[in-house]
């Protein structure tokens, strides 16, 4: 399980989200919330995320990243990675098979 040390067994049940049209899913590591300005506070990604989320996800990509660079001074101290989800509407409604089709013949 993601974010878990090696052995732990301290996962619990997850947990589940809804997803819908047009929603938008960010995920980050450790680098960015634990990203030092020079005077040594914490990078503050959940009051600086929703600045921008009408930006779609190349442009919320955009303006954390410049953000978090002026946040630590230029350069940061540690690895660190982003990506941005949006769920978009799907562009043709899914049909449920009504009759699957043997392959070759084949019942499965």
């Amino acid at each position: 399980m993601c974010g878990l040390p090696n052995g732990s067994s301290a996962a619990g049940p997850p947990d589940t989200f809804a997803f819908e049209d047009g929603d938008t899913l960010l995920l980050y590591t450790d680098g960015v919330i634990e990203a030092r300005a020079p005077d040594g506070s914490f990078y503050p990604l959940a009051q600086r995320v929703g600045q921008w989320r009408c930006s779609g996800p190349e442009g919320l990509l955009h303006h954390l990243r410049r953000d978090l660079l002026d946040h630590v001074g230029g350069r940061l101290g540690d690895d660190a990675a982003m990506v941005v989800i949006q769920r978009s509407p799907a562009l043709h409604p899914v049909q449920q098979l009504k009759k699957m089709v043997p392959v070759n013949g084949a019942h499965r």
